[in-house]
């Protein structure tokens, strides 16, 4: 799974194989070290949820969290659809966009 964040926007792609994951266990994580400590690291997550309404981030101590509701997981990892959108105030009011993306690759 592929994180990237520029300027006011959070990206994830999926491949084939981390979508089917997805599909089966409902939760990715990713672990990037940063430095030589246990805790100097970066972990990135998408879950599925009940617990929110729509596609949302929570962040904390070294950890981003991308939280997609049961249903829209579900619908996204079965059909063809490629991408999942969505928007969050953050501070300042600013809008964070989250993109949820399978990573299809070149068709040649």
């Amino acid at each position: 799974m592929k994180l990237r964040l520029e300027d006011n926007t959070l990206r994830l792609r999926l491949d084939q194989p981390e979508v089917t994951a997805f599909r089966q266990h409902g939760r990715l994580e990713t672990v990037v070290p940063l430095g030589l400590r246990a805790t100097d690291q970066l972990t990135y997550t998408l879950e599925r949820t009940t617990d929110v309404p729509a596609l949302t981030v929570q962040a904390e101590a070294g950890c981003i969290r991308v939280l997609l509701p049961a249903a829209v997981a579900d619908a996204w990892t079965s059909t063809e659809q490629v991408s999942l959108r969505g928007t969050v105030a953050v501070q300042h009011n600013q809008v964070l966009h989250i993109l949820v993306e399978k990573d299809l690759g070149c068709k040649h």
